[in-house]
């Protein structure tokens, strides 16, 4: 009888561990106040740099919060009380800081607990716009800037889907996309389908990624056709002009002189393979008034493209305003078809026309590789980009625009990857259309902020950037302790900036700074947001693998650790496997040891305070020189990561060998089930949001262009599914039940448990309620922090 109770509470026992139903748990002390410290605000300037904003921030919305309803079409997520996004955050408070004259004053007027997002400075930046979120309205608002009173612009609804709720014209006009005004009921489910949902294929090749929230039947179109619906409406504060039939806008811009419009819409039909952003496409200009001047496209459903990072859609694409002329339309067009296969000698071309758009398009400029941007600063100057993305190169030219023969002049070639040679971001100041375009001084000179890596770390710099022979000019850069970059330029030629500073103790706090006179003003003293983390030291560390390539990862060590007295550590190391096309790339140093130290949701680090050295962003690189892909030996450099990161840590007496973690997210939880797989140096691993059988994303997957069906053998030996006998080291999965990251479906943890479970492995399975590829949920964090924590005391620790 004894042993038959002792058998019964065993199998009990098992059965509760292995498939629980419990309620939401929360962590230990020490990680509970960290994770729920309120977000630091944050910060925006306007274009003159005399006034900032402060805006203090949501937190975690609840589990009810997240739970409401929620449609998911065409690759979007929305709410349908509202026409709006479903899982959004929003700013709860601002706050108006004259810079100048130090005064700072609150924006009032505003309801209580409001919502606000999408702020947006006038055009002489004497006002400030924003919406305003509730159950069932999106409402655009006015402040004066001055004065910090807000009041209500429109009582109509607006639409807010597709991230585009409204653009100022001038200072007087707002153009808003609002909810039609004779919009009617949304479409009734029916009780019972109409027919099958059939999709029909004719032959031709169509690769498409295993994208998440993708149309799915007839109703879905219904519903999509509803909720993405709106009208153009210019509001002036005293009345409002619909200027449109309803239709599916996903952005309509001001021409810089303010005379037209440049509108996008998208029609059927819709496809269940793509999302919205490759459906059919109207482009138009329209005067302010909404008559229609011209036709600029009318595109096709893209959905069948040819393979690879650098294909894209064969129809013109990109449309936008030229930002130095008056009223010019610029676009793309493919040279290859969009099959970046093909052998020609230009890829892409830039095409423009100006008001009154009657004459023929004029050819600016022809790209080698694959058009990336383009920058403008006046007649006679713009800077284009292209790019090479299989082979992750980047360059970057002027041209004159005022003579299109003229052959653009090479400013940077580089890999993009190579950290080292970066030259940086170009400074922009408003011009007389209130545009973004090039600061150039009198020298030729372009005004350039960068990260400053280095291989003592990321220095931020301001340089000075010879459009003649492209030399660079360091004129200020970041040093030791603190890491600091220029947050604005506020006056470019008298080189006067604000200066974001921080150090490993002291938040990110503002500083107007001239850089000639050398003088300093603080502007901000936030708080430490967690001082628990004070005492925590932070390093970081250089090693290299048994290859060769150098290897970097940051360090975190319990307050007052001493290793002579405490002895070693556990070890919690958090990674997320790269690929580059170069050794020298790769070894690069990565991050600043003197950044503050800020913990997030998903951050390793909250283990400090559990005992644990943390190695967060343990460098995985995966190197394919040439006409190598990485991927052919992913498994066995991914060996050598963390043979090397494992021996660094014991051989400087700080990790205890015995009990070591590892960890990721997303791509990251793949490199973890991999490495328990195929090695033996982890005590457990803990992957979160991961996809692990790469045949169900057979048409590619990060930065994987080949198909499975051309290296079958890739797929497998990368898919830890496969080696699924060999997991016998203990794994925590989680999983967002709603995951909407293309590739790393909910089943694929499913799945792999499921193996795992059914080879005699040890694992635990979670999903997350409602939870998308990053979690957002009070109840939902703080459970995945308890799981975890449990995990790491129960198969590390102890």
């Amino acid at each position: 009888m004894r042993k038959l109770i002792l058998s019964l509470s065993l199998f009990i026992t098992f059965r509760a561990w292995a498939q629980d139903a419990l309620p939401y748990q929360t962590p230990p002390k020490s990680i509970l106040e960290l994770a729920m410290a309120a977000p630091s605000p944050s910060t925006d300037f306007n274009s003159i740099g005399d006034v900032m904003l402060v805006m203090e921030r949501t937190s975690y919305p609840t589990i009810e919060e997240l739970s409401q309803p929620e449609y998911r079409l065409a690759g979007s997520r929305i709410n349908p009380a509202n026409f709006g996004p479903s899982r959004a955050g929003y700013v709860t408070a601002i706050r108006i800081k004259n810079i100048k004259g130090n005064k700072e004053y609150p924006v009032t007027g505003i309801p209580a607990n409001a919502r606000i997002g999408n702020i947006s400075w006038s055009p002489s930046q004497k006002s400030i716009a924003f919406t305003i979120t509730d159950k069932e309205h999106i409402t655009l608002w006015k402040a004066d800037v001055a004065s910090g009173v807000a009041t209500q612009l429109s009582t109509r609804r607006l639409n807010d889907i597709t991230n585009s709720a409204f653009t100022w014209i001038d200072d007087n006009r707002i153009l808003a996309l609002a909810v039609p005004a004779a919009i009617g009921s949304a479409p009734e489910k029916p009780l019972a389908p109409e027919g099958p949902t059939v999709q029909q294929t004719t032959g031709k090749a169509a690769p498409a990624a295993t994208y998440q929230d993708m149309l799915k039947n007839p109703y879905d179109e219904k519903l999509f056709d509803y909720y993405f619906q709106s009208e153009p409406v210019i509001i002036t504060g005293k009345d409002e002009q619909v200027i449109g039939k309803p239709a599916i806008y996903v952005n309509i811009t001001p021409s810089p002189d303010n005379q037209y419009l440049l509108v996008q819409s998208l029609h059927r039909p819709y496809s269940y393979l793509v999302g919205a952003g490759r459906f059919p496409t109207e482009v138009e200009i329209w005067k302010t008034n909404g008559e229609l001047v011209k036709k600029m496209a009318s595109n096709p459903l893209d959905e069948v493209r040819p393979k690879g990072f650098d294909a894209t859609s064969n129809y013109p694409r990109r449309f936008a305003w030229r930002h130095d002329a008056p009223a010019t339309i610029w676009w793309v067009q493919a040279l290859d078809g969009g099959d970046p296969k093909k052998d020609v000698p230009f890829r892409d071309v830039v095409n423009i026309l100006a008001a009154p758009f009657t004459a023929a398009s004029q050819e600016l400029v022809k790209t080698v590789n694959r058009f990336d941007n383009i920058t403008w600063a006046n007649a006679q100057l713009a800077l284009v980009s292209d790019a090479n993305s299989s082979q992750q190169k980047i360059r970057l030219s002027r041209i004159n625009p005022a003579n299109p023969a003229q052959a653009p002049i090479t400013l940077i070639d580089r890999s993009e990857n190579d950290r080292y040679n970066d030259p940086g971001t170009p400074v922009m100041v408003k011009n007389q259309y209130n545009r973004s375009v090039l600061y150039v001084s009198p020298s030729q000179e372009l005004l350039m902020t960068a990260p400053g890596a280095s291989p003592e770390g990321d220095r931020p710099f301001l340089s000075a950037f010879s459009l003649k022979d492209s030399k660079q000019r360091i004129l200020w850069r970041s040093a030791a302790p603190f890491y600091e970059q220029v947050a604005d330029v506020i006056d470019p030629a008298k080189l006067v900036v604000v200066v974001a500073r921080e150090s490993v103790t002291s938040p990110v706090n503002y500083y107007l700074q001239d850089l000639k006179k050398k003088t300093s003003v603080a502007l901000t003293a936030f708080p430490h947001p967690q001082p628990q983390l004070k005492g925590v030291r932070k390093q970081l560390l250089k090693y290299k693998r048994k290859d060769g390539v150098d290897l970097t990862a940051m360090l975190y060590l319990p307050e007052g650790y001493d290793p002579a007295k405490d002895g070693r550590l556990p070890v919690l190391m958090w990674a997320y496997p790269r690929e580059y096309k170069s050794a020298s790339d790769a070894a690069q140093v990565r991050g600043s040891a003197y950044k503050f130290t800020r913990v997030n949701y998903g951050s390793p680090i909250f283990w400090v305070t559990r005992g644990f050295a943390v190695m967060d962003a343990t460098e995985m690189p995966i190197v394919g020189e040439g006409d190598k892909e990485p991927n052919d030996t992913f498994i066995e450099q991914l060996v050598m990561n963390a043979e090397a990161a494992v021996g660094k840590i014991t051989d400087m007496g700080i990790g205890d060998k015995d009990r070591i973690a590892v960890g990721g997210h997303s791509y990251g939880a793949f490199m973890t089930s991999n490495l328990l797989a195929h090695t033996n140096l982890f005590k457990a691993g803990i992957s979160r949001s991961g996809a692990y059988n790469r045949t169900l994303t057979p048409f590619g997957f990060q930065n994987e262009q080949r198909t499975y069906w051309q290296v079958p053998d890739v797929y497998y030996k990368m898919s830890p599914f496969s080696y699924a006998d060999k997991l016998k080291t203990p794994i925590l999965l989680i999983h967002g039940e709603a995951d909407n990251n293309s590739g790393t479906f909910p089943i694929q943890s499913e799945r792999l448990y499921n193996a795992i479970k059914g080879n005699g492995g040890t694992a635990r399975l979670v999903f997350l309620p409602q939870e998308s590829h990053g979690y957002a949920a009070k109840e939902s964090i703080l459970h995945m922090l308890w799981e975890m924590d449990e995990w790491l005391m129960k198969y590390v620790k102890q």
